[in-house]
């Protein structure tokens, strides 16, 4: 490889390398100074790191190309994905700082092991090769681990986090498998050249493989039936590990599921939709009706983000331009709701320490109207009702759905949607005509700002909705 080359791929891979010098400067960073001085400014310090790299997939990346012999690519789907996730990361960060501190976990370990799994994330929506994917992965993945048991001292957060590795590990081997079989019957890990193998002609090993790296990525995104860690690693992990958990970690995972059945296996779209077409439908079932019965919030969440995880996959199965745009919109929109709504959870906080059950929510609006109302607002928009931004985005989906000719996906999501309604305006009910004498301690600035932000931003999005489904419509028309 020349030096114009390498030169040329690096260009196309500045948030990667933003990302991965800067975790690695900060680790040795916070090994020279003191813990007690280096954790806070570690913590600002990734903060802007985060958002400088999303600043540069954004703006200094010029142009699309592949890079190391086309083993990663950067194009509009990336550009999109890498800028939402790496600005929800810096919002997740942020949002952790004052836990950490209250907490005493306040460990330089934490914001390194953030930006590590975002590196992860970053090279998974662009990777074109098998083997750049179970990097990216991995790489993610092993990171979240550490953090599902950041609390050491906790017993929850121990078991959250070795649940979450043993089915981890479980779903990297079903992953493995698949693409040793893709590998097998293709003679290629791009996928270019899987494109051209399937192509000409699909076999039986193919398929397999691709029901298998199908499964794999699924528990990624936490989708029913593999979706069984979801529940207990919410609870268990610390808050703000959760808050990153079910936004940025789900967008990269979505995405790259996304890519891998749309561009190697865009020719054998009727073999792999119907797999989709299920996996969207127990998704939504178990999101909607695992919910009813949550008295713990972290774990309605859980159940939330796997129903969510069933509309979004109702756009992957669309497998046209309309759902993958319908994808991007309310993926990005989803997230807005998520990140609010765990500011709102981690202003939940009396002098004993965090609460979170339900319950605990009563009589919220009269104590603390502000909240009170962006928590209203943001389960709202979660729930999907109209007329929040959240809204629009099951609409998109329904709509992607109805365009490809799935009449039935689309009525099975609008029926699990009204049934999921049912758990967010529980909340609702609990938060304006329950009674309780909790009295919570006034919330740190950041989370107190975020929360009222993102409750605003359900309403206040809705005018520049249109410029944001029209960035997701352009990545659309240039991909497919």
């Amino acid at each position: 490889m020349t030096a114009d080359m390498l030169s040329q791929d690096l260009s196309l891979l500045i948030p990667e390398l933003v990302l991965a010098g800067g975790a690695l400067a900060l680790l040795m960073l916070g090994v020279f100074l003191r813990e007690d001085k280096a954790s806070g400014l570690i913590q600002w310090l990734t903060i802007g790191l985060l958002v400088a790299a999303g600043l540069a997939a954004l703006f200094l990346v010029s142009g699309e190309g592949t890079a190391f012999n086309d083993s990663f690519v950067f194009d509009s789907l990336a550009r999109f994905s890498k800028t939402a996730i790496a600005l929800v990361a810096a919002i997740a960060m942020l949002l952790a700082m004052p836990y950490l501190k209250t907490e005493n976990l306040g460990k330089i370990e934490y914001p390194v092991l953030v930006a590590l799994a975002v590196t992860g994330m970053v090279m998974m929506v662009s990777a074109n090769d098998l083997i750049a994917m179970y990097m990216g992965i991995e790489l993610q993945s092993l990171a979240l681990y550490v953090l599902a048991a950041f609390n050491r001292d906790s017993l929850r957060a121990s078991e959250a986090g070795l649940k979450y590795f043993v089915l981890g590990a479980l779903s990297s081997g079903l992953l493995l498998y698949g693409a040793s079989l893709v590998y097998g019957f293709a003679g290629s890990t791009g996928f270019y050249d899987i494109a051209l193998a399937v192509e000409s002609g699909s076999n039986v090993g193919l398929t397999v493989g691709l029901v298998f790296v199908i499964c794999g990525l699924a528990f990624k995104v936490s989708a029913a039936p593999f979706h069984m860690w979801t529940p207990d690693v919410y609870e268990g992990a610390p808050t703000p590990v959760t808050a990153f958990f079910a936004t940025a970690p789900k967008f990269a995972a979505i995405v790259l599921l996304a890519r891998v059945l749309m561009e190697p296996f865009g020719a054998v779209v009727d073999q792999w939709r119907d797999v989709i077409w299920m996996i969207a439908v127990l998704s939504m079932g178990v999101g909607a009706f695992g919910a009813l019965t949550q008295q713990n919030i972290k774990r309605l969440m859980a159940y939330s983000s796997i129903g969510n995880m069933g509309y979004a996959l109702v756009a992957v199965a669309a497998a046209s331009q309309t759902g993958l745009w319908a994808l991007l919109v309310f993926m990005s929109l989803y997230m807005v709701g998520v990140i609010g709504s765990f500011a709102g959870i981690l202003s939940m906080r009396t002098r004993e320490g965090m609460v979170e059950q339900v319950s605990d929510l009563a009589g919220l609006a009269q104590r603390n109207p502000g909240l009170g109302w962006s928590m209203t607002a943001l389960m709202f928009s979660i729930g999907g009702l109209p007329f929040m931004v959240g809204f629009f985005g099951k609409f998109f989906v329904v709509y992607a759905a109805v365009q490809a000719d799935m009449m039935i996906l689309a009525v099975l999501a609008v029926l699990f949607s009204v049934v999921g309604a049912a758990y967010y305006l529980r909340i609702v009910k609990v938060i304006w005509f329950d009674s309780s004498d909790i009295e919570f301690v006034p919330s740190a600035v950041s989370t107190y700002w975020v929360a009222r932000i993102a409750g605003l931003a359900t309403i206040l999005l809705l005018p520049v909705l249109g410029w944001l489904v029209f960035r997701a419509y352009s990545v659309g028309l240039s991909l497919l």
